[in-house]
Formats: C-alpha cells, sequence, structure tokens
C-alpha cells in the first residue's frame, strides 16, 4: 500500500503502516501495511506461525510494536488513554479465562466498565445491553450460570457478547470460530457480519473467510504476500505457494463466493510437505 493510499485511507475504517515487532532479535512482524474498510469484515489469512496473532495484539495494542502506527477513524491509537482505547475497540482473544466465581452475565457487563466509575455500580442500561448482546449469540438462557461451567465454545460466544455490549468502533477477534461447531460458527460470523462494525478477524478456515470477509490480508513469515477481495486473493498458486496445499476454486452456488475444494495429499506429497516446513522451522505466531 501506498503512502498516497493509506493517507487517504486513514480517516475511513481502520489503517496499520509500516507495523513491525519483535522479541529477542527474531523479527515476527515485518514492516505491515493495511487498511480494514468502515464497517467491512478483513480477514487476516496465514499458516501457522505467520505472525497474525503478533499483528492483532499490535493493532489493538496489547503489544508495542517497534515501529508502525495504527489508525482508526483517523485517530492514533497509541495516543489514547486506555479507557478511551477500551471505547474505541475490543478485542476477543483466542484463549481469554477467568479463574473468578462469576457468572456469564457478569463477564459480559465488563464490556461496560470503560463507561463507568471505578465506585459505580451497573445500570438498567448496562443490564439491558449486556442480556441484548447474550441473546444475539444465542446465549441468554446462560445468563445467570458460572462461567466455568461453560465448554470452550460457549465461552467464545460469551466473549462475543461482552465485546459488543462494549460497543466499539472496532471489532479485532483471533480466531473466533475456535471451538464452534458449524452451526454456531456460521451464526457467529453472520453476527459479526450484521453488527456492521470495522472488524479485524484472524480465520483459518478460509472457507468461512471467503464467505463473510470482504476484503483479505494474507500473511507469510510476518509479511504481507497478497491482499484484496476474497475471489481475487483465494487463487490456486497463492495456496499452493503459501498454505503448501492444491486446491479448485469454484462459485458458491448461494452467494457467488469462492468455495474451496482441496485436494488430498498423495504420501509423497505428505512427505515432501514435511521437508518444506522442515525448512521453515523457527517462525513464532
Amino acid at each position: 500500500m501506498s503512502d498516497t493510499t493509506v493517507t487517504a485511507a486513514a480517516a475511513d475504517g481502520l489503517t496499520a503502516r509500516d507495523l513491525s515487532w519483535s522479541v529477542k532479535g527474531t523479527v515476527i512482524v515485518d514492516g505491515i501495511h493495511m487498511h480494514g474498510g468502515r464497517g467491512e469484515i478483513t480477514g487476516l489469512l496465514g499458516p501457522n506461525g505467520s505472525g497474525k496473532t503478533t499483528l492483532l495484539r499490535a493493532i489493538a495494542r496489547l503489544s508495542k510494536p517497534d515501529r508502525g502506527v495504527v489508525h482508526l477513524g483517523g485517530t492514533d491509537l497509541a495516543t489514547l488513554r486506555r479507557r478511551d482505547l477500551a471505547r474505541q475497540l475490543a478485542v476477543v482473544q483466542q484463549h481469554a479465562g477467568t479463574d473468578l466465581d462469576v457468572t456469564v452475565l457478569d463477564v459480559v457487563l465488563l464490556g461496560r466498565t470503560p463507561y463507568r466509575s471505578a465506585l459505580q455500580g451497573d445500570s438498567e442500561q448496562d443490564r439491558a445491553l449486556a442480556l441484548d448482546a447474550l441473546q444475539q449469540v444465542d446465549m441468554v438462557e446462560f445468563a445467570t450460570r458460572k462461567w466455568a461451567t461453560l465448554s470452550g465454545g460457549e465461552q467464545q460466544r460469551v466473549h462475543l457478547a461482552r465485546a459488543l455490549t462494549q460497543q466499539p468502533e472496532l471489532l479485532v477477534l483471533d480466531e473466533p470460530t475456535n471451538h464452534l461447531d458449524i452451526a454456531h460458527a456460521l451464526s457467529l460470523l453472520a453476527l459479526v457480519r450484521h453488527a456492521g462494525l470495522t472488524t479485524i478477524a484472524a480465520l483459518h478456515d478460509l472457507n468461512l473467510a471467503a464467505m463473510f470477509c470482504d476484503h483479505l490480508v494474507v500473511l507469510q513469515r510476518g509479511r504481507v504476500v497478497a491482499s484484496g477481495a476474497p475471489h481475487d486473493v483465494l487463487t490456486p498458486q497463492l495456496l499452493r505457494e503459501v498454505y503448501d496445499v492444491e486446491a479448485d476454486i469454484g462459485t458458491h452456488p448461494r452467494t457467488g463466493r469462492p468455495l474451496l475444494t482441496f485436494h488430498p495429499p498423495e504420501p509423497a506429497d505428505s512427505a515432501a510437505r514435511r521437508a518444506r516446513q522442515a525448512a521453515r522451522q523457527g517462525v513464532i505466531a
């Protein structure tokens, strides 16, 4: 992405410019330029170790990048206080648990923390927003259940409800369909799309990404190797070069979006793939 494009896009949606992060001298994310359109879903794709989670953490200011800036609607997120930042973006991480003896509703109400003082309790409006969010993720009947009794998939849906209760401009999702069965994965991403928020989501399922994302950014070894609309990005050549798989790309009969059919590997292909993967060791997610 050119400087001119980044500058023009900065006032609309999310823009990351020259974002880099390293640990102990190993570069994990290297000079990332990307844009997520306002109200659109941008999918982050790439194999394990490509830097997706690290990039999301840098975007959400959970990790301080070595260099680079992230703008949301023209505002540099690094200039915001934590409370103001929490009003602008909400994060759903892969693993976000708690050992506290709290109910599901208590967890969702944490999304209202940026809007109240330390001594202020939950208002009726807060509770209404939380219950509405639980209704949206099909978890309202679990409101009084203890958090620790939920399955991983149920906890993931509750965390999305907490993020929606936060009423952010930007939604950052790290593998949001992890632990979900296919029905709940489809309904969760449909809900995210219907919410109309600027969304950056790391996804492993390429068919789900093709179905729900407006824009895709593909990472390999911490760098962007492709970006654009799903039908432009998801090509047999890219899948071969980035994921080391063969696939046919068709068209979904209902949505008109790309539909990927993967080839089962032959034993000789598997051995060659293991050799190529061994040569790529040392990259950290």
